[in-house]
């Protein structure tokens, strides 16, 4: 049984409302975001920041729902600043076999300025045989 990695969501263009290096670890996420995407509260994401390079991993936490927070904690307050654009990205480990028989999903969020949607992706392997087709759906 070969397990893979494969993206399941994504936070793209998200920018950081405030940064709490006082706070224990993790990012804080607007909940309605990770409710869009499905990350779940401490699952780990990855966190790359596209105004500076920076890459970390780290875990989910959310915040209020409807402002449009996102607020690292910890030492990956020091990583970046509000204004910075942050793409959020969480994984699930998967056996391949399966997702060459049954496929993938995985939702993506393009966010506003304040941290709105403005765009909803979904993107999926769909099984062909012995590979997979993948495809893109916007709305």
């Amino acid at each position: 049984m070969t397990q893979i990695k494969l993206m399941h969501a994504k936070l793209h263009r998200v920018r950081v409302t405030e940064a709490n290096v006082n706070y224990v670890g993790s990012i804080t996420i607007d909940q309605d975001l990770m409710d869009k995407v499905g990350i779940l509260p401490l699952e780990e994401v990855d966190v790359i920041n596209l105004n500076n390079g920076k890459r970390w991993s780290t875990y989910a936490i959310a915040g209020e729902a409807g402002g449009g927070g996102i607020c690292p904690n910890g030492g990956a307050a020091l990583l970046c600043q509000p204004g910075d654009i942050l793409i959020i990205i969480a994984y699930e480990i998967r056996d391949r076999a399966e997702v060459m028989r049954q496929g993938h999903h995985a939702k993506v969020v393009v966010a506003d300025e304040h941290n709105y949607c403005i765009e909803f992706i979904e993107q999926k392997l769909i099984p062909q045989g012995d590979r997979l087709g993948f495809q893109t759906s916007s709305y």
